[in-house]
């Protein structure tokens, strides 16, 4: 498998879904005696109802694994930009949070998601190169040049 910025991009928001629903965790040694209240339908009115849900597979929770080992060693505003925008935070939060403007912090974002990219079809990154220079070169490196009739 090629892996191409936007692959990674799909992967890391499917971690970050898997994450939003795991079960919370629970403190070992702690219990409830309370017995469970049982709400009657005239309770129930008016009430919002509880969202559902769903368990993530094993399979998701093992892709979601390997996908949280892929921002080390990114630069930390990078790793963070990444992450927020995996979890589907505005353009707008991520500026604040991370103290960039709007194209700064997309540009960190899409260099992270070459590097990542890069390094998962077992590339070395050039570190003495601008960032824009290994967008270019990743974008150029992960077209597909059957779909290029020149």
């Amino acid at each position: 498998m090629k892996w191409t910025p936007s692959l990674v991009e799909e992967r890391l928001a499917e971690a970050a879904s898997v994450l939003k629903r795991l079960p919370e965790p629970r403190r070992q040694g702690y219990f409830n005696v309370w017995p469970e209240i049982l709400h009657s339908f005239a309770d129930k009115v008016g009430q919002e109802p509880k969202p559902m849900r769903v368990i993530p597979s094993p399979a998701a929770i093992s892709r979601m694994e390997e996908t949280l080992s892929w921002t080390v060693g990114l630069d930390p505003i990078d790793g963070k930009i990444v992450w927020l925008r995996a979890y589907g935070e505005r353009w707008k939060t991520i500026c604040w949070t991370v103290g960039l403007q709007r194209s700064a912090a997309h540009e960190h974002w899409l260099y992270a998601l070459c590097v990542i990219a890069w390094r998962l079809n077992r590339r070395k990154v050039p570190r003495l190169r601008s960032r824009r220079y290994v967008i270019e070169m990743v974008k150029g490196a992960c077209e597909d040049p059957a779909s290029h009739p020149n």
